[in-house]
């Protein structure tokens, strides 16, 4: 396989989707605090399986289940540090046996996900955890699954500049690719900005001179917020990557998903058109759905290659 750099820039890359949506509908519990990251111990066969079944949808990276496999994470629940060490390295093996021929990239969730109280979709925690803190916790994780063979870094739904600040600080002094995602909301006026409220076109021109950069943009956002994210992407320079929720929305009171699930192929064509190059889906995103955004991706490059 070539670089994913490479990849990115002869054309559109496919990503896999939910990975804990995929798990969940096989079965498995992920109800924890450590959501899909329990499974690394506990059915490690579970992951590879679900990790197949997207590769087999047609997408060509495998995104490890270690979003919320942390050292504290691991430790709440009882497990040594070097015990923790080797689940984090284990989700690298995991998906490069699921994936096959493609590509792995490590998860690096944000801090807001090893509290599992939702704050990172809010990023409220920056101002007090701080930025010498945040690196600290993102420096070992980065790291093992660097080692372990990752491909890639995903950092993914960020929810604060500060945080895409520490982790890209991170990602420069390991010298280790990466891609910075973020989780965003539109404001009233459309402008995409980060959970935290800052404009994420400040965000993405930050780190526009950072090679170790190799993309950005958005996951873990409702599909509507998606395209103009893309254009505040821009800013940076850099290939963009989208990764959107199925666009339902969770009923609290009903205790059920309301809305159509699925990626619209019509709007997947748009993402390529708009300069998308690594596109797939977040939460409750299957592997039927990124069939049909391989599906999408292989009709804009033919269409590209007719122009």
């Amino acid at each position: 396989m070539p670089d994913l750099a490479a990849a990115l820039a002869a054309g559109t890359v496919v990503l896999d989707g939910g990975l804990s949506t995929e798990l969940e509908s096989r079965g498995a519990d992920v109800s924890s605090a450590l959501w899909s990251a329990r499974l690394l111990r506990d059915d490690p066969a579970a992951i590879v399986a679900a990790h197949a079944a997207f590769a087999a949808a047609g997408a060509q990276v495998a995104t490890t289940a270690s979003y919320q496999a942390t050292l504290e994470g691991f430790a709440g629940a009882g497990l040594t540090r070097r015990e923790a060490q080797a689940l984090i390295e284990r989700s690298v093996l995991l998906a490069r046996e699921g994936q096959g021929d493609g590509w792995v990239a490590g998860s690096v969730g944000p801090y807001g996900a090893m509290l599992a109280d939702g704050s990172e979709y809010t990023g409220g925690y920056v101002a007090e955890v701080g930025l010498a803190a945040l690196r600290a916790f993102h420096r070992p994780r980065m790291e093992l699954l660097a080692q372990a063979g990752a491909d890639v870094l995903a950092c993914e739904t960020v929810p604060a500049a500060a945080e895409a600040g520490a982790l890209v600080a991170e990602a420069v002094s390991l010298g280790v690719p990466v891609w910075l995602s973020l989780t965003t909301v539109l404001d009233e006026a459309g402008v995409p900005r980060t959970r935290r409220g800052e404009r994420a076109a400040d965000v993405y021109a930050m780190v526009a001179g950072v090679p170790e950069v190799v993309a950005v943009g958005v996951n873990c956002t409702a599909p509507a917020a998606i395209g103009p994210t893309i254009a505040a992407a821009a800013a940076a320079g850099k290939p963009i990557v989208v990764y959107p929720n199925s666009g339902e929305v969770w009923d609290a009171a009903a205790r059920r998903w309301a809305g159509t699930p699925g990626v619209a192929p019509d709007a997947v064509t748009g993402w390529i058109g708009a300069g998308a190059r690594l596109v797939g889906g977040c939460c409750r995103v299957r592997p039927a759905d990124i069939a049909a955004v391989a599906a999408a991706a292989a009709a804009a490059a033919k269409d590209d290659q007719v122009t």
